[in-house]
C-alpha cells in the first residue's frame, strides 16, 4: 500500500469511532448534569430533616428541664 493511501484509510476507519465516542461523552456529561441537581434537591430535604430532628431534640430537653422542675 503506498503511504499516501494510509492517512485516508486511517481517517475513514476512526472517523465513525470518534463521532460514537463524542456522542457518549455528551451524554455522559448530561447524565452528570442530572444526577448533580438530583443530588442537591437530596442535599436540601436532608437539611430540612435535619432542622426538624433538631427542634425536636431541643423539645425533648425542655420537657426533661420542666420534668425535673415539678417536683
Amino acid at each position: 500500500m503506498e503511504p499516501v493511501w494510509v492517512p485516508i484509510v486511517v481517517a475513514i476507519l476512526m472517523g465513525p469511532v470518534v463521532v460514537v465516542l463524542q456522542r457518549l461523552r455528551k451524554e455522559n456529561t448530561d447524565q452528570h448534569n442530572e444526577g448533580r441537581i438530583l443530588l442537591r434537591l437530596i442535599g436540601n430535604k436532608v437539611d430540612k430533616i435535619g432542622s426538624k430532628i433538631d427542634g425536636h431534640i431541643g423539645w425533648h430537653d425542655g420537657v426533661k428541664d420542666n420534668v425535673g422542675k415539678e417536683d
